[in-house]
């Protein structure tokens, strides 16, 4: 069971219990000194030994789709203490949020990167209707070098000339759930705005989280 509470407008302490044993997570929502700067348009990629990396560079030839803007806020919540009934997701493009419910009741909120413009993450009633919380992109990712360096990042296969001696490198998409078309929810980088090729992105505890709570056919409604 995981919860998460805001103690002020920057600080948050979140818990989790595994077992018998609780730990408190203690964070600063607004801002983390400790943390890495990444540029706003780099994603989730394979590092070198073939682990999951999130907004880390090297990243070239890339340009920015959105203005400039304040860094996104990805602290996230969750708490089904006592909660049950059947579980849906509502997908907010105008709030950029992704609410999940048990039983009509909010347990989680996290906030979210859907499709920029030209790749409008449509609206509508969905379900999940695929899981993987192992998904690589054969649409999106990075064309990389012999040494797996990349040549241009953030690429589509179907849309962008791949550089001579160079070889296409699929994205992760952690914990993905489809809900249409090449379109799901998955853990990625959250600049801010509206970012993707479609797709949905959480932050990465609230991907797992999502992911494990919404089994196959849970409903997704996707609005503005």
């Amino acid at each position: 069971m995981m919860k998460f509470s805001h103690l002020c407008s920057s600080q948050f302490v979140r818990s989790v219990t595994l077992g018998a044993a609780t730990v408190l997570l203690i964070g600063c929502a607004a801002k983390n000194p400790g943390a890495r700067e990444y540029p706003d348009y780099s994603t989730a990629f394979l590092g070198p030994n073939g682990e999951i990396v999130f907004g880390a560079g090297p990243r070239t030839n890339t340009k920015p789709t959105a203005p400039s803007q304040p860094r996104a806020d990805v602290s996230w919540s969750w708490n089904d203490d006592g909660i049950s009934g059947p579980p849906s997701i509502t997908i907010d493009l105008s709030e950029q949020q992704a609410i999940f419910y048990k039983g009509g009741q909010e347990v989680g909120r996290a906030p979210c990167s859907t499709g920029r413009e030209g790749y409008n993450t449509p609206t509508g009633n969905f379900s999940v209707i695929q899981k993987n919380a192992d998904h690589i992109s054969n649409l999106y990712g990075d064309y990389v070098n012999s040494a797996g360096e990349v040549v241009k990042a953030n690429v589509g296969v179907n849309r962008d000339k791949r550089p001579p001696g160079s070889r296409f490198r699929g994205a992760p998409m952690p914990y993905f759930m489809r809900v249409t078309g090449a379109v799901g929810m998955h853990a990625g980088y959250l600049p801010g705005y509206a970012a993707s090729h479609g797709c949905i992105r959480l932050p990465k505890g609230a991907a797992e989280v999502f992911f494990a709570n919404a089994p196959h056919g849970t409903p997704v409604e996707i609005i503005h």
